[in-house]
């Protein structure tokens, strides 16, 4: 498969989250001292979930989950800046709303920022994908240990 047609396949709305990133990479960060030029911006993993759709995002300041407007929902208005709770599998996690003019409202939750530990963008995109897999994925519960009669008597 050739480059174009990769991209082609891929969804609009992480095409979109890219082209608004790279602009902002190339605009307001464009030389700040804290970027990892080792990574480079990269939407991860979108799906739908609950309506909408959630995936990562890496670039070279920062990595974060990223959930934008979907088939069935539109995020909901929340001031930019002010923090919405989701409930996910997981647990309930505060994501910052923003807005790009490029690509309209989105909603954040920073991972790492800046993302200067990151050697390669593959280990950026490995630590992305783990917490947005992570992040869809219940708890497993933890049973108790056994209590043993030793136990019981020494007050473990």
């Amino acid at each position: 498969m050739s480059g174009a047609a990769a991209v082609t396949d891929r969804p609009a709305d992480e095409l979109a989250l890219e082209r608004a990133f790279r602009t902002i990479h190339a605009t307001r960060m464009m030389g700040l001292e804290f970027l990892n030029e080792q990574l480079r911006v990269e939407a991860l993993g979108f799906r739908d979930w609950a309506g909408l759709r959630i995936g990562a995002l890496v670039t070279p300041w920062s990595i974060n989950l990223v959930l934008l407007s979907g088939p069935e929902h539109v995020l909901p208005p929340v001031r930019r800046g002010e923090q919405h709770p989701w409930a996910f599998p997981s647990g309930i996690y505060g994501f910052h709303a923003h807005e790009e003019p490029i690509l309209g409202a989105y909603h954040q939750c920073s991972l790492f920022s800046p993302a200067t530990g990151f050697a390669t963008h593959d280990d950026a995109a490995a630590a992305a994908r783990a917490a947005l897999e992570a992040l869809l994925v219940a708890p497993v519960p933890v049973a108790p240990a056994p209590l043993t009669r030793r136990a019981l008597l020494s007050g473990a």
